[in-house]
């Protein structure tokens, strides 16, 4: 999912964790006339919530809690760092936010949301994603909860394959083989691939050993420009000279060049599915009796680490309704709230339920489980967020789609993130 960030270093270090304590799950969050006329908002980005999530949330919490209303309020991911920042530092603070995984840390970090320690084992405990639990925890407290995740996996165009000969590649290197012949022998893209998507660059740079940065000591160690991390680069710049895709652009929409054939191959979260075989007015594409899966390879075969993209959700400690907003996150960290968001095809916050992600075929459903297994996160640095909102890695991979020096531009990438994180 496309995540632009600013840093942690924005988020108001006043900011202090309300202390909050778990309520009997179920039960009025507000107690007595609390509810009366309050009305709770709540911060959801972007489409990828289904309505009837939505309206679930709204009928069940205004059931629970008589007198109360409940508002969501879609935002945009495109600056939602600095909304959230500038909102919840502010006298009219949201009551339940959306955040990206990666940027949980630089609110976790800065006290910007109340402490949830002691709601863990209502809301999900063990059973919570762990790489979502550890994103939204910080010196032992728990502030932000995971909400949902979501597999990366190979989409392809059956049709095109079959014509030209290719078998479903089984190592990163026959993938970039796969879609170099694919370009040459359709005319279209291999891969659509545009410049700025550095989250399908990762796997490479995982698969053939490089790291983007690791803790030694207390001092970060950026290691984008060891040889390892080469060799993943170098194949990165071999697909996305396979790719039509804007040099600049980023990977919002993707799925839309591809379901009008203008790509063969196409890697995004799973639940693009839906907005492959259906365009906006829910008429079939011509992907609809086409369309193959299989999950990223690694470099000597099996399932590739990809990146885990996602969400958390969190009570600003600026909430003028803390209970009521307890109430409302038991809701969304429930069960039957989270199987409505995996039928949606979304991996959902309890693990338990993995198994009922929906997918259209079983086929699916199998590559889906396999790409979630094998999913990694970005350096887990409160000041992750920091290289985000500088665009570092975008710029860096704009370069390599136009042709740029991976050695020299992998050096100048290394220095500036260490002088961000140590900084």
């Amino acid at each position: 999912m496309n995540r632009k960030l600013i840093g942690a270093s924005a988020v108001p270090g006043a900011l202090a964790p309300a202390g909050c304590s778990g309520n009997a799950a179920g039960g009025a969050a507000a107690g007595g006339g609390a509810a009366d006329g309050a009305e709770l908002r709540v911060w959801l980005v972007g489409e990828d919530t289904p309505q009837e999530a939505r309206d679930y949330l709204v009928e069940t919490f205004e059931a629970e809690n008589e007198g109360a209303t409940l508002v969501i309020e879609e935002q945009q991911w495109t600056g939602i760092v600095d909304l959230l920042t500038t909102a919840m530092s502010g006298s009219d603070s949201p009551d339940i936010v959306e955040m990206g995984n990666t940027q949980a840390a630089a609110f976790t970090s800065a006290g910007a949301f109340a402490d949830l320690t002691d709601m863990y084992e209502e809301l999900g405990g063990d059973d919570l994603l762990p790489g979502f639990v550890e994103a939204g925890s910080f010196d032992g407290a728990f502030y932000a909860a995971p909400y949902y995740s979501g597999s990366r996996v190979v989409f392809y165009n059956t049709a095109m394959f079959e014509e030209a000969g290719i078998e479903v590649p089984t190592t990163l290197d026959e993938y970039v083989a796969a879609a170099e012949r694919l370009a040459e022998t359709t005319g279209v893209s291999g891969v659509w691939y545009p410049g700025k998507d550095w989250y399908n660059a990762l796997p490479f740079i995982w698969e053939n050993g490089g790291e983007i940065a690791v803790l030694e000591g207390e001092q970060w160690d950026a290691q984008l420009s060891s040889p390892e991390s080469i060799a993943g680069l170098e194949q990165v710049q071999a697909l996305m000279a396979t790719s039509q895709a804007p040099k600049d652009g980023d990977e919002t929409d993707a799925w839309v060049p591809f379901r009008e054939e203008q790509a063969v191959m196409l890697s995004a979260p799973s639940w693009a599915y839906w907005s492959i075989v259906a365009d906006e007015d829910q008429a079939e594409t011509a992907l609809a009796d086409s369309l193959g899966s299989f999950a990223l390879p690694g470099k000597d075969g099996g399932a590739a680490q990809v990146f885990a993209g996602g969400s958390n959700i969190a009570i600003p400690a600026a909430s003028d309704n803390q209970e009521l907003a307890k109430s409302a996150l038991r809701i969304m960290l429930s069960e039957e709230y989270q199987s409505i968001l995996a039928e949606a095809g979304l991996v959902p916050a309890l693990q338990s339920l993995g198994g009922d992600v929906a997918a259209a075929t079983p086929e699916l459903a199998a590559v889906i489980a396999e790409a979630a297994a094998n999913a990694k996160l970005t350096p887990a640095s409160p000041k992750w967020a920091d290289v985000e909102a500088a665009q570092l890695l975008q710029d860096f991979f704009v370069q390599i789609a136009s042709g740029g020096d991976i050695p020299s531009l992998a050096e100048e990438l290394d220095a500036d993130i260490e002088a961000i994180l140590n900084g």
